[in-house]
C-alpha cells in the first residue's frame, strides 16, 4: 500500500496533531538507524530506541537546538506552538516542562515531514542523534 499524504495545510494543523505525526516519524528514523547498525534483538532494540525517543532526550535536544540558535525562525515558531499546546495528560514518568519540550520537538519533526522538507528533517534528526549520543560535546572540545 502506498502512503498518500492528503494533509493540504500542515501549517494549520493543531500542534498536538503535528506532535502525533512527529512521534511516529522519529520512531521510524530511530528504528531504521538501529537495525541498519546491525542490532536485531527485539528487546535490545526497544531499550536502545527508548534512549532516543524518551521525553527527557527529546527535551534535551530541543533545548540545545534553541541554545545554539540552530533552528530557523519558522522552525522555532512551530516548536513553540508544540510547547504551548495543551495536552490533556502527562505521562507519569516525566515532569510537565520536560513533556512540553518533548511535544515541541515532536511537533517540529511532524511539521517537517508533512511539509515534505525531508532534507531538513534528516539534518534535524541527525543533529538530535549527535546530541543524544554526546557527540556534540566531543566536537566542542
Amino acid at each position: 500500500m502506498k502512503l498518500n499524504k492528503t494533509v493540504n495545510e500542515p501549517e494549520q494543523l493543531n500542534a498536538l496533531a503535528l506532535a502525533y505525526m512527529g512521534d511516529a516519524v522519529l520512531e521510524m528514523y530511530v528504528r531504521y538507524r538501529l537495525i541498519a547498525s546491525g542490532q536485531v534483538r527485539p528487546n535490545k532494540l526497544h531499550r536502545t530506541a527508548t534512549e532516543y525517543v524518551s521525553a527527557k532526550a527529546q527535551a534535551k535536544v530541543l533545548h540545545q537546538l534553541f541554545d545554539e540558535k540552530w533552528l530557523t525562525e519558522h522552525e522555532k515558531s512551530v516548536a513553540l506552538r508544540g510547547r504551548n499546546a495543551k495536552s490533556g495528560t502527562i505521562p507519569k514518568n516525566t515532569d510537565h516542562a520536560t513533556y512540553r519540550y518533548s511535544t515541541a520537538f515532536e511537533a517540529l519533526i511532524g511539521y517537517l515531514y508533512l511539509t515534505d522538507e525531508f532534507e531538513r528533517l534528516d539534518a534535524v534528526v541527525e543533529k538530535a542523534v549527535h546530541i543524544i549520543e554526546g557527540k556534540e560535546e566531543e566536537n566542542d572540545k
